[in-house]
């Protein structure tokens, strides 16, 4: 029951059809496990035990003979507290929605349940999920179980810690900026950005191209199996996709194909654990059969955030603000600052009109790389983790013995949400200094999902990675 907590997706399915395991005892024993961590850690919004207990019995009885077990039968999944369910609470972390209940469920959180999962838990986030770490008024300080001092990234930093301390098998995330890639940098875990309309979201943030909803998971072939429930067309969607694409079950090796290797996308600051870890996968790769050059890309991280503020302050930063308008001693000072941020760039810098230009010539030396190469891959972020309960208002954080100006800046991730129709997956990539994980993102060409997946596949195989955190 010890290691029950850290088995794979993929194998406790087999288990289950073997009926070697029972989804029951699967189900015990993260239970078991949230009930030992969680007071530590703290990335569990919501907790559904009983019921889920209950669904893993019934979910028994489809793995008996002539059962018809579906693709997640039996398996204990937490989804991201942004991700609502009708009749539950939907606070959006905040103590302003504190009594908000959901009408709808989100199409992500539909199709686990229609595929068998069992959502035994919901996973915080920071308020609004404006921030990269998690923390919040609502829910208290979510910590990295890799070394409690440290936040487990954001905003899908609870579903990230979930994975990581053994409390959820598979989870969700979305991402705006990085919000799960940055997580699963942080906890170690595997996290997919889906070009945009692969997996489908709800209004009105579908229609925002920088947002996208994917899954989290411990392994490459786990994440698959999870995407591959979430993809296709929905009928309240009109920018979700046709027909659906799904990650072949069979990945295959890298032999031959070309990757692009970038230590750094331009002018960002990369801690020298972080760039030797980035190394190690680049070498990785090419152990693997892959052709390795190494690239320059030349964006400079100014731009980027730049871009993305604009673009904040044109949907995502009224959504905020609105909020804020009616309750702003509710809200945190991050949120707060944020509206307020997003408010001014998009006034000081142009417009959305200015920020799509600007964005047009972030992506020409992307799409330029992706004509030559299959993949890129570069670091998720400059440095391992941010403090755990830190917002950086009141100081600055230092990458590399430099203090950045915003604390995003030591983030590589947004600019693949302004090339938001590339598929990235995050990979772990090792450990810092301070024992927390580093991650790389592989990027494919526009809509290219398989090959990232078979290049994450392959680092995974040459460079298996720890799931279970010491600390813990």
């Amino acid at each position: 029951m010890t290691d029950l907590p850290y088995l794979s997706a993929t194998e406790a399915l087999r288990l289950f059809r073997s009926r070697a395991l029972s989804p029951v005892d699967l189900m015990t024993a993260v239970v078991e496990r949230a009930e030992a961590v969680e007071p530590r850690v703290n990335a569990l919004s919501e907790r559904t035990f009983e019921e889920a207990v209950r669904q893993a019995r019934q979910a028994e009885r489809a793995y008996l003979p002539g059962g018809s077990p579906r693709p997640l039968e039996g398996l204990p999944v937490a989804a991201k507290d942004e991700h609502p369910i009708a009749g539950r609470l939907a606070t959006d972390g905040s103590l302003a929605c504190l009594d908000e209940v959901a009408e709808a469920t989100h199409p992500v959180v539909e199709r686990i349940l229609s595929a068998g999962g069992i959502v035994h838990a919901r996973t915080t986030t920071p308020e609004f999920c404006c921030a990269a770490f998690t923390h919040s008024r609502l829910w208290g300080v979510t910590r990295n179980p890799w070394n409690l001092d440290y936040s487990p990234g954001g905003s899908s930093g609870g579903s990230g810690a979930a994975l990581a301390s053994g409390t959820a098998t598979l989870a969700t995330g979305s991402d705006i900026g990085g919000s799960i890639r940055l997580p699963a940098a942080c906890t170690g875990t595997v996290g997919y950005k889906p070009p945009y309309g692969r997996v489908p979201a709800m209004p009105p943030f579908n229609l925002d191209h920088y947002c996208h909803d994917g899954p989290m998971a411990r392994t490459v072939a786990d994440c698959a199996l999870l995407q591959n429930v979430l993809v296709g067309p929905h009928p309240h969607d009109v920018v979700s996709l046709r027909p659906a694409v799904r990650i072949p079950d069979r990945l295959g090796g890298v032999a031959g194909t070309r990757v692009a290797y970038a230590p750094n996308l331009g002018d960002w600051e990369i801690e020298p654990d972080v760039a030797a870890n980035t190394a190690a996968v680049a070498e990785a790769l090419r152990q693997a059969g892959a052709i390795v050059e190494q690239v320059e890309v030349g964006l400079r991280r100014a731009d980027v955030m730049r871009a993305a503020f604009i673009h904040f302050g044109s949907i995502f930063g009224p959504s905020v603000a609105r909020v804020a308008a009616e309750h702003g001693d509710s809200l945190t000072r991050y949120a707060l600052a944020f509206a307020e941020e997003t408010r001014t760039a998009a006034e000081r810098h142009g417009g959305f009109l200015a920020g799509l230009e600007l964005e047009a010539a972030i992506y020409r030396p992307i799409g330029e790389l992706l004509d030559r190469y299959d993949v890129l891959i570069c670091p998720t972020a400059g440095t391992p983790a941010l403090r755990a309960g830190e917002d950086y208002l009141d100081t600055r954080l230092t990458v590399n013995g430099v203090e950045l100006g915003h604390y995003m800046e030591h983030s590589l991730t947004t600019v693949f949400n302004v090339a938001s129709r590339c598929p990235v997956l995050n990979v772990p990539s090792g450990r810092g200094s301070d024992g927390v994980p580093t991650g790389v993102q592989i990027v494919g060409r526009a809509y290219d999902d398989a090959t990232v997946f078979r290049a994450g596949a392959a680092v995974e195989r040459v460079r298996p990675w720890a799931h279970r955190p010491e600390s813990l």
